[in-house]
This record gives C-alpha cells, sequence and structure tokens, in this order.
C-alpha cells in the first residue's frame, strides 16, 4: 500500500483548477511589497471607496456590540434588516417585494456564487459580461457549467449588441449575468438593452443575476433594474450591498433579492457555508438604510469631480482615448495606441512610475489593449497620477 508522507497540491480536487482569482488584490500585494522598499505608489487599482464609513452607521454597530448582539442571527438575516432592505428595493425598482425574498450574506460575493451553484451545472451555459468581474467566469466554471462570454465593446459604449446576444442565447441558457453600472468601464444600460434581454428571458426562460452593486453611484439620469420591467420580477436576483453605496467595504455586508422558489435553496447554502451573518454588522446597515443619504451623496459628487479630472487628463496623454463613465468609479482607457502588451504595460506602470492600475485583460480578453483605473483616491493623489503616467508614455514611446 503506497504512502504519503505529507499532503501535497496533487491531492487537490480537480475543481480547484477551474477557481481563478482577482487580479486587484495580486496588484495590491505587489504595490505593497513596492511600498514595504520604501517606493511611493499611487493607488488606482482597488476598487474601493476611499471615504470613512458614516458616523451614524459605525454608532449604530458599537451600540449593539456593547448591548451584547454578539451572539447567532437567523441565517437569511435579521428580520427588520430583511424587511427595510425589502422596502428600499421595492420604492427603488418600483417593484413589490416580501422580506422573505431577501438574504444577507457577509458581501456580495456570497449571493454571486450561491445562484451560481444553485442554479449552473454540467451542460448548462451561463452568458457573462467581457469584459467584467473575474469572478463570474471563474464561479461558472467551478460549478462545471460552460461559461459564455458576452462581449462589450467600446465602440458601442460597453454595452451588449443585441443582436450578439440573441445568437449567444440557446436552450442551454440558464442564467445571464448583468453588471450596470458596470465594472471595469462605468457603462450603464438603459432600459430599451434591458428590454432585449427581458424578452428573450421569458422567450427562453432562464434567469438573470443583475449585479446592481454601483446603482447609487451613478452621475446623470435614473438607475434601471431589469427586475422593474413587465414579468422579470420573478425571473430577477438583484445582487445588491453596502459596500460602495456607503462605504462599508470592510464590513462585508450584501443582500441578494431573489424569486420566492429560490429564497429557500440560497438560504440552506448559507447555512452549509457561513451560517449567518454578525447582528452587529446587520445593525450597522439597517442604520445605513434608514439613516441620513447625504453621505451618499457628498461622496457621488466627489466621485464625478474626480471622474472628470481623470478622463480629460487621461485624453491629453498622445496614445490614450478614455469615455466618459455614467456610472461605478472606474475609467476604462484604451491604450492600443501606444502598446499591444496591455499587461505588461500595466506592470511597468507600477514597477518605474509607482503607478498601481489593472490591466483590461484581468477582466476578460474582450479587455485586452485597456487598462482599469480606479478614481477612489484624492483629486491630489489622481493628478500627480495622471502626470507620472504621461511621463511615462513619453518614455515609453521613446524606447519603443
Amino acid at each position: 500500500m503506497e504512502t504519503r508522507e505529507k499532503p501535497s497540491d496533487a491531492m487537490l480536487a480537480a475543481r480547484m483548477a477551474q477557481l481563478g482569482t482577482e487580479s486587484a488584490f495580486e496588484v495590491l500585494a505587489r504595490a505593497k511589497a513596492l511600498e514595504a522598499q520604501g517606493r511611493d505608489v499611487i493607488h488606482l487599482e482597488i476598487g474601493e471607496p476611499d471615504f470613512t464609513t458614516p458616523a451614524h452607521i459605525i454608532e449604530a454597530a458599537v451600540t449593539a456590540l456593547h448591548q451584547g448582539d454578539t451572539h447567532y442571527t437567523p441565517a437569511p438575516g435579521l428580520p427588520e434588516l430583511r424587511a427595510a432592505i425589502a422596502a428600499e428595493v421595492s420604492r427603488t425598482r418600483g417593484i413589490a417585494v416580501d422580506a422573505d425574498q431577501v438574504v444577507v450574506t457577509p458581501g456580495g460575493k456570497p449571493i454571486l456564487f450561491f445562484t451560481i451553484l444553485a442554479l449552473a451545472e454540467p451542460g448548462v451555459e451561463v452568458l457573462y459580461p467581457d469584459p467584467g468581474f473575474p469572478i463570474y467566469e471563474s464561479v461558472i466554471r467551478f460549478a462545471g457549467a460552460t461559461p459564455v462570454p458576452l462581449p462589450l465593446r467600446e465602440a458601442q459604449g460597453f454595452a451588449f449588441d443585441p443582436d450578439e446576444l440573441r445568437q449567444l442565447i440557446t436552450p442551454r441558457t440558464r442564467l445571464v449575468i448583468l453588471n450596470s453600472p458596470h465594472n471595469p468601464t462605468g457603462a450603464v444600460l438603459g432600459p430599451d438593452l434591458l428590454g432585449v434581454l427581458a424578452d428573450l428571458a421569458q422567450r427562453f426562460a432562464f434567469y438573470v443575476l443583475s449585479d446592481e452593486i454601483y446603482s447609487r453611484i451613478l452621475y446623470d439620469g435614473h438607475f434601471h433594474s431589469i427586475a422593474s420591467l413587465p414579468g422579470m420580477a420573478e425571473r430577477t436576483i438583484i445582487l445588491d450591498g453596502f459596500s460602495k453605496t456607503y462605504a462599508m467595504t470592510g464590513w462585508r455586508l450584501g443582500y441578494g433579492v431573489f424569486p420566492k422558489p429560490l429564497a429557500e435553496p440560497i438560504t440552506r447554502l448559507a447555512i452549509n457555508c457561513h451560517s449567518c451573518v454578525p447582528g452587529f454588522t446587520q445593525r450597522a446597515g439597517l442604520a445605513a438604510l434608514q439613516g441620513p443619504q447625504e453621505p451618499v451623496a457628498q461622496m457621488v459628487a466627489e466621485f464625478r469631480r474626480r471622474r472628470d479630472a481623470v478622463v480629460a487628463g487621461l485624453n491629453q496623454i498622445p496614445g490614450i482615448r478614455c469615455a466618459l463613465p455614467a456610472g461605478a468609479f472606474y475609467v476604462f482607457p484604451n491604450i492600443q495606441g501606444i502598446t499591444q502588451d496591455t499587461a505588461a504595460f500595466a506592470r511597468a506602470l507600477l514597477d518605474e512610475a509607482g503607478v498601481a492600475v489593472l490591466p483590461g485583460t484581468a477582466f476578460g480578453q474582450a479587455g485586452d489593449g485597456y487598462l482599469r483605473l480606479s478614481y477612489a483616491n484624492s483629486l491630489e493623489n489622481l493628478q500627480a497620477a495622471l502626470e507620472r503616467i504621461a511621463a511615462f508614455v513619453e518614455r515609453f514611446a521613446a524606447t519603443s
């Protein structure tokens, strides 16, 4: 009988090879290592607000802790928070949502993970945006389903082409993932395109996972959710949370709103995974929803100011073209006029100029030729980053 002295990587389950990662954290680690060596780095790689969580939210959590709110909570979330979320989603999306459709999770990613695990399996196809949040494709593959990229092109405002979408839908399609406002491009989908997808969802009987985590970070017009369209409330899973809107990334508090047949299976997954979300964190979320919203408006106004400055600055650099994003806090400049090796350019920009960004390929093959910059940093730092990028591009062009 063969024996092993110690565990090894060879013992990993085969499905682990399908599980990817998130490049932002890899670049952050490399940037931190440079800082540890004494280098000055401007961070434009991480997608989180640089604002402090509003004081009344922090105080709600502290009060809950002092009152002993340190025990288990119901697996789908505190009834008070689920009711408040249902009321908020009903108001903002114009649909009727019950509290029992809401599942509260430690961040938004579990909603993505649980939804795909509950619906996807071998033989099933799942459409996802490309470029898009890399965890979409990673989890689809992990579930054994077939990931089908839906290209988002600059010429179309980083929105999908309706005819291309129709061609990609098959009888095997069980789920389509949307993200609007969009990471990494900041694009926002309007009601016409959402209507095209809604018609297909009803004709081919598939679900839509609508990632709406940036729904409150919108610069013009009104937010449109596909769940608001006729016949779509029962076919849409809404993913949202507190991380981006209330600068609560480290609190890990998200939620999903599910068609009623899915809420119980998702709750079972939650029980098997994390049991429940801490009560004091949920009390903070309740304070966020029911408290003053001025900090959100102030944050979005500052993001708008930064967006305008960054887009203007990038468009002044030879070889760079940058569209004006309508939401979120990212820009997605086209650098094809400078180089065809986006990943190498991003690495050199960090190593030589001290500006941490992500290559567009971190978000899928359709991101090739682009960079993603987060403008969740001070205007002073953003201006300094633009100066470093301009100088680096000039040196890069001279040596190419």
